[in-house]
């Protein structure tokens, strides 16, 4: 009588264990692509354009200007879209009808064209429909980032507006309050908690759209970061001055990312922003 050897069952490899080999392949493809990168590159061309260092110690001082006036810049035009973000979401969720239309044409028309075109607009187009009217360069600033970050803005205060329990406005309705305080008193102060996560994401958002104000072309002393990385950049023969510009905007930037962190962390719910890429 013949017995028939049982083959061993190939043993199969743990989960765990397989997401150990994956982390060290990544590992190894990330050492493998800086090393290239650093063995192609001409490193003594980087040094001199990139990281010189008397260039970044004459311009670091020179770009705190910069830095303050894209700080001024980015809060009026996030003041600014946030009062036309709330009348947009208001209007969009109303019961009168061309107020939703209104709403919602411009809301989509400022969603699905270029930031860089409303810049350009707004910073040579004002002067001639409004040639009476003398804009100063913050007014300008102002008006075009206001329009483009209310656009967003709108779609996340509308959403956050819908995300209050309807019982609390339906108690507070039954209570004799009227529509409109109902909203002030009841509904927007807990929108607002709501979206606070997501509008830091529109800041953020907002604060590297600023850096297309350079088309405009500020008068001197009034110019934000990118400008003067531009000018600098002229100035001094390399990109330097733009490796201190990205550092400005890091200054104002991790900050607000650790806020908007926090913020999620809170607990209360969120909305998800709409903001992508312009």
């Amino acid at each position: 009588m013949t017995t028939v050897e049982s083959t061993p069952a190939k043993t199969r490899m743990s989960p765990r264990k397989r997401a150990q080999y994956l982390r060290i392949v990544q590992y190894v493809l990330l050492v493998g692509i800086l090393l290239a990168l650093l063995l192609t590159a001409d490193l003594a061309q980087v040094q001199d354009k990139f990281l010189k260092w008397d260039t970044f110690t004459a311009v670091l001082p020179q770009a705190g200007g910069a830095l303050l006036n894209t700080i001024l810049y980015t809060a009026c035009g996030f003041a600014l879209g946030f009062v036309l973000a709330l009348l947009l979401a208001l209007m969009k969720l109303g019961t009168v009808a061309i107020n939703r239309w209104v709403a919602t044409i411009y809301i989509e028309f400022f969603r699905g064209i270029p930031a860089l075109l409303v810049f350009i607009v707004v910073g040579f187009g004002l002067p001639y429909a409004y040639p009476d009217y003398e804009f100063l360069d913050i007014g300008k600033v102002t008006i075009a980032l206001g329009v483009v970050s209310s656009a967003y803005m709108a779609e996340t205060l509308r959403a956050g507006i819908q995300a209050v329990p309807k019982g609390q406005v339906e108690a507070a309705r039954a209570l004799g309050m009227s529509p409109a305080k109902t909203m002030v008193t009841i509904v927007l102060p807990q929108a607002i908690k709501i979206v606070l996560p997501p509008l830091a994401n529109e800041l953020i958002a907002l604060t590297k759209d600023s850096s297309l104000i350079f088309v405009i072309g500020l008068s001197p002393g009034q110019e934000e970061l990118a400008q003067f990385g531009r000018t600098a950049n002229g100035t001094y023969k390399g990109f330097t001055p733009m490796i201190v510009v990205g550092l400005c905007y890091l200054v104002i930037t991790i900050p607000l990312s650790l806020l908007q962190r926090r913020l999620e962390r809170g607990g209360m719910p969120t909305v998800t922003s709409h903001h992508g890429g312009k």
